[in-house]
């Protein structure tokens, strides 16, 4: 039976890649290392997470120095940005069940686990769920998976790839093994990064920037709405102005 990818899914691949060049945003290739980072990264933006990742591992060359490391030490060091407290007790609660299933602070083993095995394992972690483990998965273990975060799943909507299996609009872990299918293999990893970079850089959540998307010919632009600007550079809806006020070229939004 042939599988039904995305629409279109190869071309935008294509015109993604030609312009982001698939930049993988400094994940890591440890994936102990590749979890930490994504802890640091939560609810921070990337100079500030960059920030505190370079900070923590200054601070702990090693890991068997972090899982020695005392509650209130880590706060110090994962200060940046705040959450500080909530950060410092999730890397304290993953380093000791890697310990306790590992008895060592590594996650060398996944490496010799297939697909199945190493989600679920990732996902019996403290806090980690389907999008963390897959990213660990896709960029520490070079596996052919596709981790949907905020940015894959605005623009996947918009493009119609996918609508969401719940009333609220959001991603759940039936959405996230759905729009996975939906793309293939070998294209998940460069997708996933290049959608990425095109969520915060043109296609964002309020403003997007749809004259310059390199894949506007292919997009439904499904809850994107149209608003024009009047002759003094106003920006209004199209529900407040009449006819006479708008101008000729909409401001997509």
């Amino acid at each position: 039976m042939k599988r039904s990818y995305a629409p279109y899914v190869y071309d935008i691949a294509e015109a993604l890649s030609n312009k982001f060049h698939d930049f993988h945003h400094f994940n890591k290739k440890n994936p102990l290392d590749e979890l930490l980072f994504i802890l640091c990264s939560v609810k921070r933006s990337e100079k500030v997470y960059l920030r505190a990742y370079r900070s923590l591992k200054q601070a702990f060359p090693k890991f068997q120095d972090l899982s020695e490391a005392s509650l209130s030490r880590l706060v110090s060091e994962v200060s940046w940005g705040g959450l500080q407290n909530q950060k410092a007790a999730s890397v304290r609660a993953l380093m000791e069940a890697v310990i306790g299933r590992f008895s060592r602070p590594t996650l060398t083993p996944l490496k010799y686990m297939n697909d199945e095995e190493c989600e679920k394992f990732l996902l019996s972690l403290p806090g980690i769920g389907k999008k963390v483990a897959r990213c660990v998965m896709l960029f520490s273990l070079n596996r052919k998976v596709f981790p949907v975060d905020t940015h894959c799943w605005r623009i996947a909507r918009r493009l119609r790839w996918i609508k969401p299996s719940g009333t609220n609009g959001n991603c759940t872990s039936k959405d996230m093994d759905r729009l996975q299918e939906k793309i293939p293999p070998e294209l998940r990893c460069s997708l996933h990064v290049n959608m990425v970079s095109l969520g915060r850089e043109i296609c964002s959540a309020r403003n997007p920037k749809c004259r310059e998307c390199e894949i506007a010919p292919f997009c439904r632009k499904i809850g994107v709405k149209e608003v024009w600007l009047d002759s003094n550079k106003t920006r209004v809806t199209m529900s407040l102005i009449s006819s006479k006020q708008l101008s000729r070229k909409p401001i997509l939004l």
